[in-house]
């Protein structure tokens, strides 16, 4: 991927100071926080987006596959895989339809409830779903961009945040990240 030139200023340290100037320096840190971490998510997705072009997999896509894959039958209840990805059911549906029509998923009856659809992946989609990951874990994952120690810091600082979002509930204390063994 080539990477645009960089700017001569960080254009979020640039808008704080602005908006310390304009009288808002009780809320400078919160606005350049949040605007760096939708930055942070757009630089991101580029790599990923890049990464997976070859497979013409979405993210949304890739990640409905590896829940799949990770899951001991292959299959999960529409409405599980919508609250383990955490997505409205809506957009679940939309993915499976595009899965679907490539061959990579099918619907099958819920066998113990007839309300249910279960999304099962087939032997193509666990075939492209591998070769998305290898592709991911070689040009995205592998560099994240941080030292392994300041990636452990993020990683706890954005697990304390999703935590007291409401993203997940651990009782009092958010997920405790320890560095993977290598």
């Amino acid at each position: 991927m080539s990477r645009p030139r960089p700017l001569p200023l960080d254009p979020i340290a640039e808008a704080h100071r602005q908006w310390t100037g304009h009288g808002w320096s009780d809320v400078a840190d919160g606005m350049a926080a949040v605007t760096s971490l939708v930055r942070a998510q757009q630089i991101v997705m580029a790599r990923v987006d890049e990464a997976l072009r070859p497979t013409g997999l979405t993210f949304s896509r890739y990640e409905l596959l590896m829940l799949l894959s990770f899951s001991k039958t292959g299959g999960l209840p529409m409405a599980k895989a919508s609250a383990r990805l955490q997505v409205h059911p809506t957009s679940v549906t939309n993915t499976v339809d595009r899965l679907e029509a490539a061959e990579l998923v099918k619907r099958v009856p819920h066998p113990s409830d007839r309300r249910a659809t279960l999304i099962e992946i087939t032997d193509a989609g666990r075939e492209l779903v591998a070769r998305a990951t290898t592709e991911l874990n070689r040009k995205v994952f592998a560099l994240p961009g941080l030292p392994p120690d300041r990636l452990h810091t993020l990683l706890q600082l954005l697990a304390e945040f999703r935590h007291a979002a409401g993203d997940f509930d651990s009782g009092d204390d958010p997920a405790r990240w320890e560095p993977a063994e290598q």
